[in-house]
């Protein structure tokens, strides 16, 4: 990983987790949906892109990997976008996001990368894949670091606390929570019958959100252990999960062809938008707050979180859409498919 990777955002460190002992098993408990306080809202430093999503156009098209674009991820800074391989294709790709040159090439897993997630500090690169790997790299530097290796199973999903300490990983043997400063385990969250497909971190860092096989949505305190809520979301597996900026929205999607937005101040569900001919493999949020990129076999949907409006249907790639990825100023869209191809789209 090329060391010209510098100078990327840094945000404040704050006190270490505790270590909470296992949590009991209490998902079959009716746990209410708990209204989370609003953090500051720092999305209103963005203007609002939504309507500019109407007419996005296609920057350029990008001959990415051997296998389907698995994931996605923009460096804090916006220079970069790191992209995921699958299957036999488990390497993580680094392009010039102002040219759509590759800068680098790593192998960083057996098999797909399934996420990518970096720090928020821009300190600490994180894959994982099928191959029940966790593997760190200095991102500045492009030094391999670490691996965990406690998983038994399938990696599906990355979360990152605000304060680049702590690192949540999910799959289909569980949740794990792992201190990233020191490079070492901190506790299992949830065992082998959580199967889990999706994660999100709250903005405020203390709470995370799961997306379970069944189709269930799961809040966890993750500075105790603590089950705060479970909900039958969908009808099939919870793919992929995202916060607003705000904190105060939920969007999850699913197997079974819709996403559904939960306004998480008052604990209801405020729409269900559906139009996807196929499972909804993955989605973003702009860091507007107020648009969301959705991904399935016909195409990338843009919407309006506010009003649950469709803006736009993308049908530029030639097979299904795997992953999406907005920029840090939120002017970009990067999408990529099974037709082993990045694409870049703007706003006019």
């Amino acid at each position: 990983m090329a060391a010209v990777l510098a100078g990327l955002t840094k945000s404040a460190v704050s006190q270490s987790l505790p270590v909470p002992a296992i949590p009991n098993s209490a998902s079959s408990l009716p746990i209410p949906v708990p209204v989370i306080p609003a953090i500051p809202d720092t999305s209103s430093e963005i203007p609002s892109l939504a309507d500019a999503w109407r007419t996005p156009q296609l920057l350029r098209t990008i001959e990415a990997h051997a296998t389907s674009v698995d994931s996605l991820l923009f460096s804090p800074n916006g220079e970069v976008l790191i992209s995921g391989g699958s299957y036999n294709d488990g390497k993580i790709k680094l392009w010039q996001v102002k040219t759509g040159r590759r800068i680098d090439t790593n192998r960083a897993q057996r098999t797909s990368v399934t996420a990518i997630a970096l720090t928020p500090n821009g300190e600490i690169l994180a894959t994982c894949g099928e191959d029940s790997g966790v593997n760190l790299w200095n991102w500045k530097t492009g030094e391999y670091t670490h691996i965990f290796q406690e998983h038994t199973s399938n990696l599906l999903s990355l979360a990152i606390t605000p304060d680049s300490q702590t690192l949540v990983t999910g799959g289909l043997d569980g949740i794990r929570l792992w201190d990233l400063r020191q490079q070492r385990p901190l506790y299992t969250l949830a065992r082998f019958d959580n199967q889990t497909y999706a994660l999100a971190m709250h903005p405020a860092g203390d709470i995370v959100a799961s997306g379970h096989k069944f189709g269930s949505i799961k809040m966890w305190n993750i500075k105790t252990g603590q089950l705060l809520n479970r909900m039958p979301a969908h009808t099939r597996s919870v793919n992929a999960l995202a916060f607003t900026p705000n904190g105060q929205m939920l969007v999850s999607a699913s197997y079974d062809r819709t996403i559904k937005v939960w306004n998480l101040s008052t604990g209801k569900l405020a729409y269900t938008l559906s139009g996807h001919t196929g499972r909804v493999w993955g989605i973003g949020i702009n860091p507007d707050g107020e648009t969301l990129a959705s991904a399935s076999r016909d195409g990338v949907r843009l919407w309006n979180l506010k009003t649950g409006e469709l803006l736009a249907l993308l049908t530029a790639h030639e097979d299904w859409v795997h992953s999406v990825a907005f920029s840090p100023d939120g002017k970009l869209l990067a999408s990529g498919g099974f037709d082993r191809k990045i694409r870049m789209w703007q706003v006019p």
